[in-house]
């Protein structure tokens, strides 16, 4: 060019043109960030979902912890997959789903920890997460099950020994079985004195020293002089008080009041000759024999005397009665005994 000038100028000018231009939009536009357009719309995050495990290589049995991770944008509703199985391993054990509310959306967690006893390279299937009526899936995750290493040209390792574990009890043993002895000895020293005093009675019961009539009266006049209802053993009283008249009875007339309830027995001496009053007393003194010892009533000083008294009566009673009965049967006499009853109850003799 033959100016210098001019083209300097010229060339200047486009310059400073060219900068204004570009410049303009920057200016129109002041709100739109890094340079985009204003009417351009930023999409969400994406929903994030992970799958890791703590080792990849296990042996036989051994566990592995899965750890799931979800990152849900907008706090939208999150599906947790349903696990109930996965092929080649099995649950040893399941823990809770953990969230945390987060800026840009929602966070799950959870643990799990899983094993397998097949062996080979297996895959923890892919998760199937719904959110959004959108299905996402997590990653598989390979695991190689292999058996423990073993080395041949080691020796196999012995059975281990047992191991003693101290028993809290090993102090009490001595005194347990201290315990068990002498109750031992106690119970043999027990049965060797029951066995004697067995004998001791069998021997009375084939030889007895004195009649009915006597030992029911020795016995009462024993009884009386103890005094048992004084120190409150009142049904200790009113037992022996009953027994000693069984065994007269059974002794003088020959019933089996033994081995008879006292109910059965004053059937029993029913159709004895005596009267009614004399029978009323001697079964009310029965039946309160039998309240004392099985309902734990408890008679006042009155009654013991009474029932005393109408034990001790109907010994004697019961006695002429049978001396009657001998005299008939020594005087050949046929006499019924209800006959007889009749008679006697009337006041009027044979």
């Amino acid at each position: 060019m033959k100016n210098p000038i001019l083209h300097i100028a010229l060339t200047s000018t486009i310059f400073i043109l060219a900068g204004t231009l570009l410049a303009q939009p920057s200016a129109q536009s002041p709100a739109a960030p890094h340079g985009r357009h204003p009417g351009h719309v930023v999409a969400a995050p994406p929903l994030v979902v992970k799958a890791t495990v703590d080792k990849q290589k296990i042996f036989i049995g051994q566990p592995i912890q899965l750890m799931l991770e979800v990152t849900v944008p907008d706090n939208s509703p999150l599906s947790w997959p349903s696990l109930d199985s996965l092929p080649h391993f099995e649950w040893m054990e399941k823990g809770k789903v953990d969230s945390v509310t987060k800026p840009d959306g929602r966070y799950y967690r959870q643990y799990l920890t899983v094993t397998s006893f097949d062996s080979g390279a297996w895959a923890i299937p892919r998760l199937p997460f719904i959110a959004g009526n959108k299905k996402y899936f997590s990653d598989s995750v390979r695991i190689e099950v292999d058996y423990t290493k073993f080395d041949a040209s080691k020796d196999y390792h012995d059975i281990k020994d047992i191991v003693d574990v101290p028993n809290p009890f090993a102090k009490w043993i001595g005194w347990i079985v201290a315990g068990v002895t002498l109750l031992s000895l106690v119970l043999v020293v027990w049965l060797i004195r029951k066995k004697k005093l067995l004998k001791l009675f069998g021997s009375a019961a084939q030889r007895p020293r004195l009649s009915p009539y006597e030992e029911a009266m020795e016995q009462l006049a024993e009884l009386e002089k103890q005094r048992l209802p004084e120190s409150g053993s009142v049904k200790i009283y009113y037992t022996r008080l009953n027994d000693i008249l069984r065994v007269f009875i059974y002794r003088k007339l020959g019933i089996a009041s033994l081995s008879e309830t006292n109910e059965e027995l004053i059937g029993q001496l029913r159709p004895l000759p005596i009267t009614p009053g004399q029978f009323d007393e001697l079964a009310e003194a029965l039946r309160v024999s039998d309240f004392v010892k099985f309902a734990k009533y408890q008679p006042g000083v009155t009654d013991n005397e009474l029932n005393f008294k109408v034990i001790r009566s109907s010994v004697e009673l019961l006695n002429n009665i049978g001396k009657e009965e001998e005299g008939d049967l020594a005087g050949g006499k046929d006499k019924p005994v209800g006959k007889k009853a009749e008679g006697t109850a009337d006041g009027k003799g044979a």
